[in-house]
């Protein structure tokens, strides 16, 4: 088996999430049997259990506080579209977990440990609803509004709901609102100021102390997201000093006496313990790389998912062990990144670069993330790795729009969305190809979500720039795209694009890769799951049309599933197809 078949099929674990009043028991991710399923890990026994068997995975789950029961959620194929249904942490039938609600988009869970289940939704019909249920009774809804909402957590006492919010109609900066179970109003917290400023907030948690109703909120007042302290009861906001450059986010001890410190910086991170009495602020040991989920346990120690560029995650623990060990075959390593960092048109552009063995230039794949609002990272990617080992060199970019460089860098792309990151895309290019790094004929655009998109926009608007695109689950047709995704995204376009179709089309149709397919010179290949919402199908077909009726080299995959896979084997298909593609169009 290939090295990099090896590394799809290698098992791995995601972090353990931990009962709150039963820390012995938890709750993991893997893919040991071929496909990410959700797994019950009872510490105290050793004993792990596997909880969901579905065709297309499972990754949606949350514990009881006390550790009884399992909840997860249920969609149909990918879809997203779905239930919560729950399960007995020992094992038993699944059940609807809240039999009074019907399926819809899953906007946020909390559950107390009085027997209050608070459930955030989102559909079509009503927009965004959150309910509350209480002792097994019929849910109750307490909020209800057309634009983005969520549940964010419920306090320890059960007497406060934290909710983000976009009311103000700006999907990309939330604001805050606390309520009582039964709906009243506590506080409001907007640093939008009804809209008119970029500023967003988040909801990192209620104090996990009894009798104490600070809640930890992330905020962009200086110019990146960062942590601070807010009684919604009292109204006191509480800055924390922490002389970091980058994103910071925070999480609870669960003694509430330190805050957890997650710190990201051009593309890594690290973990730091914040003092809450002294303001003391410490580094927790972790190798160089990036950290994905940290949580801190009822000891002291601090369990975390680690990972870099060069070797495959890890669960690790400040202890110095390792908290879960797969069992089976190990991922085959890869090669370490440099950065780049590129003079743009909008500032500095920081680039991830992997280089295959012997002298270049290299035929080169700029992977573009997707998001937006996301960033490429040293982490561990197995789709990369297996382009190097095939003799590639492959570039990521942080484009504008990215998060991790700051809110101006994340915010630049409204209006002229995809132009402004494909502006930085070919400042990066053209480093590459100048530097001797990338061989200017052999050069692929290639990317997943809105890297899709903008793999697909990029083909069209720079057309002479590209040997080759690959556009997996991409927005093809913006309007059509519009049309038929999910709520959530819908707001989200609003925000980016300052509008609907209806009410902008110029922006739709100057950001839309429809509009230049006929553009395109290089051979496309297109792969797209049917049941996405994300990114549906209708608009990828009429991409597809257009790009047949005038004869343009493509192929397109479609498979059963939503916005990407969650089956090994399907996953290694699809870069098997990609590989393929690629040697035939570029030898």
């Amino acid at each position: 088996m290939p090295a990099w078949e090896q590394r799809f099929r290698a098992p791995r674990t995601g972090l353990p999430d931990w009962a709150e009043d039963a820390p012995h028991r938890s709750l993991f991710v893997s893919n040991a049997t071929g496909t990410f399923e959700l797994y019950a890990w009872d510490r105290s026994t050793g004993k792990q259990r596997q909880v969901t068997d579905r065709p297309n995975g499972t990754t949606d789950g949350v514990l009881s506080a006390d550790g009884e029961w399992v909840w997860w959620f249920a969609d149909t194929d990918g879809d997203e579209f779905g239930v919560w249904m729950r399960q007995p942490f020992d094992g038993g039938p699944d059940e609807p977990a809240v039999p009074g609600l019907a399926p819809s988009y899953p906007a946020g869970l909390a559950l107390g440990r009085q027997g209050t289940v608070v459930v955030g939704r989102s559909t079509e019909e009503d927009g965004s609803t959150v309910h509350v249920v209480r002792d097994g009774g019929e849910p109750v809804e307490i909020y209800r509004h057309r634009e983005s909402a969520g549940v964010g957590d419920l306090s320890r006492d059960g007497t406060l709901i934290a909710i983000e919010h976009t009311e103000h109609g700006d999907a990309m900066h939330s604001a805050l609102r606390v309520v009582r179970p039964d709906g009243e109003v506590v506080a409001d917290l907007d640093d939008t100021k009804g809209g008119r400023e970029p500023l967003g907030l988040t909801v990192m948690g209620f104090a996990p102390v009894d009798g104490d109703s600070r809640l930890l909120v992330g905020h962009q007042r200086g110019d990146r997201w960062e942590p601070m302290l807010w009684d919604p009861l009292s109204g006191v906001e509480t800055a924390l000093a922490l002389d970091l450059p980058g994103d910071l986010g925070a999480d609870w001890f669960p003694d509430g006496s330190a805050l957890l410190i997650e710190h990201s910086y051009q593309a890594r991170s690290e973990l730091w313990r914040y003092e809450l009495a002294t303001g003391e602020l410490s580094r927790l040991e972790t190798p160089p790389g990036t950290v994905s989920e940290a949580t801190a346990r009822p000891d002291g120690s601090v369990e975390f998912l680690w990972s870099s560029a060069a070797l495959p995650p890890e669960v690790r623990s400040t202890t110095g062990r390792v908290v879960l060990d797969p069992p089976g075959v190990k991922a085959p390593a890869s090669v370490a990144v440099t950065d780049a960092w590129v003079d743009g048109p909008g500032g500095p552009v920081h680039a991830l670069v992997q280089r295959p063995e012997g002298a270049g230039p290299f035929p080169t794949v700029f992977d573009i993330h997707g998001g937006p609002t996301w960033h490429d990272s040293d982490a561990f990617a197995s789709a990369p790795a297996a382009w190097v080992d095939h003799g590639f060199a492959v570039v990521r970019v942080n484009y504008r729009g990215s998060t991790g460089y700051g809110r101006e860098w994340t915010d630049a792309l409204k209006h002229r969305v995809g132009l402004i990151e494909l502006e930085d895309i070919a400042a990066v290019r053209e480093w590459a190809v100048a530097s001797g790094l990338a061989d200017p004929d052999r050069l692929v655009l290639s990317g997943g979500s809105w890297g899709g998109y903008l793999t697909l926009l990029g083909l069209g608007t720079q057309p002479e720039a590209w040997a080759l695109g690959l556009a997996a689950v991409p927005v093809a047709d913006y309007v059509t795209a519009y049309h038929d995704e999910m709520e959530a995204l819908k707001a989200m376009d609003r925000t980016l694009l300052g509008g609907t179709p209806e009410e902008v089309p110029e922006r739709f149709e100057a950001s839309s890769p429809i509009t230049y397919v006929d553009q395109v010179r290089a051979p496309v290949y297109i792969s797209a799951g049917v049941n996405d919402p994300r990114c549906p199908i209708r608009q990828v077909e009429n991409y597809v049309r257009r790009l047949a009726e005038r004869g343009a080299p493509h192929e397109v995959y479609r498979y059963d599933a939503g916005h990407g896979s969650l089956v090994v084997e399907e996953r290694i298909k699809q870069v098997r197809l990609e590989l393929d593609f690629v040697q035939c169009h570029l030898g």
